[in-house]
């Protein structure tokens, strides 16, 4: 499931409880992309001439298997396909930076946001605020950037509107309303419904949309009834698709920004965006919420959740 591991995980951990296999599920994902390693294909040797090492991150993540070619490639699809110009990228990429840049001076990311001690040469470091966000993006310093995987004039994805090589973990307690009653436990929300969907490979990006549509419809609710959704950010290009397709008020999704700006640790991304969905369901007063991530290889995922 790669992008999306981390929110069927949590589909699965409630699948468990449905079926009544478990009562309480810890569920999510993590990644740590820094620390990828680099691979060498010796299983067979080399008779003569050298071996290439492989990044594994790339070779594993961000390739796609059918095509060959870099999940990048797969944006400047989508923005071919759904006219997606370079400006509105930019303009999409600004303003998740922005948001986030907002969401964090307000403390929003506060409740959702563990602090982890980190090991340094100076002793151990308290880290408890995202890093890759870029405060005082502008479109000035976003259009300045080139294009990454095509590199002539039509090329439009760019390292600013792409979302970032990130390490990060996140983590859902899913247990069933007589077990949370029990504990004594309110929970922030139920599960209502979680949908995938399947699509050509070269605009992986448009995952999203099936998901979304399947997801929704299973929760026998509409789409303009949803208060919050949570899509991750791989590209601003695919985001953009996502949100003109579905016809989606552009001012409910990504509130606090989204993984162009926050980053996107794949393995950690599918749970990340249902935990950042709770939060800011819970901080709005919104009832209904959609998180949903696209899927390199042809796939989209989707979860309803509705506040309790």
């Amino acid at each position: 499931m790669v992008c999306g591991s981390g929110l069927k995980a949590v589909c699965l951990g409630a699948q468990s409880i449905q079926s009544g296999e478990s009562t309480v599920v810890v569920a999510g994902g993590m990644e740590s992309m820094s620390k990828a390693p680099h691979t060498l294909h010796m299983r067979a040797g080399v008779k003569m001439g050298d071996a290439s090492l492989k990044d594994s991150m790339v070779a594993d993540g961000l390739t796609d298997a059918f095509h060959g070619y870099h999940m990048g490639i797969t944006a400047e699809n989508v923005a071919k396909q759904w006219a997606v110009s370079r400006e509105e990228q930019d303009r999409f990429a600004v303003q998740s930076q922005n948001k986030t840049e907002a969401a964090q001076k307000a403390g929003h990311f506060e409740q959702e946001i563990v602090p982890v001690m980190v090991p340094s040469r100076q002793g151990s470091v308290e880290v408890k605020v995202d890093e890759f966000p870029r405060h005082g993006s502008s479109m000035d310093s976003m259009s300045k950037l080139r294009p990454c995987f095509i590199k002539d004039s039509s090329g439009t994805v760019t390292a600013g509107n792409a979302s970032g090589i990130n390490d990060g973990a996140a983590a859902t307690v899913l247990m069933s309303q007589s077990e949370a009653g029990r504990r004594g436990i309110k929970p922030m929300a139920r599960i209502v419904s979680w949908a995938q969907a399947g699509l050509d490979p070269s605009i992986m990006g448009t995952g999203p949309i099936p998901a979304i549509r399947k997801a929704v419809e299973k929760a026998g609710w509409e789409l303009d009834q949803v208060d919050l959704f949570e899509i991750n950010e791989a590209f601003a290009a695919q985001s953009i698709a996502v949100v003109k397709e579905l016809g989606l008020n552009a001012d409910k999704v990504n509130v606090s920004g989204g993984a162009i700006s926050l980053g996107h640790p794949i393995g950690m991304s599918g749970c990340r965006v249902l935990v950042t969905l709770l939060h800011a369901l819970q901080r709005t007063g919104g009832r209904k919420g959609v998180a949903s991530l696209c899927i390199g290889g042809g796939m989209g995922i989707a979860m309803c959740v509705e506040t309790i």
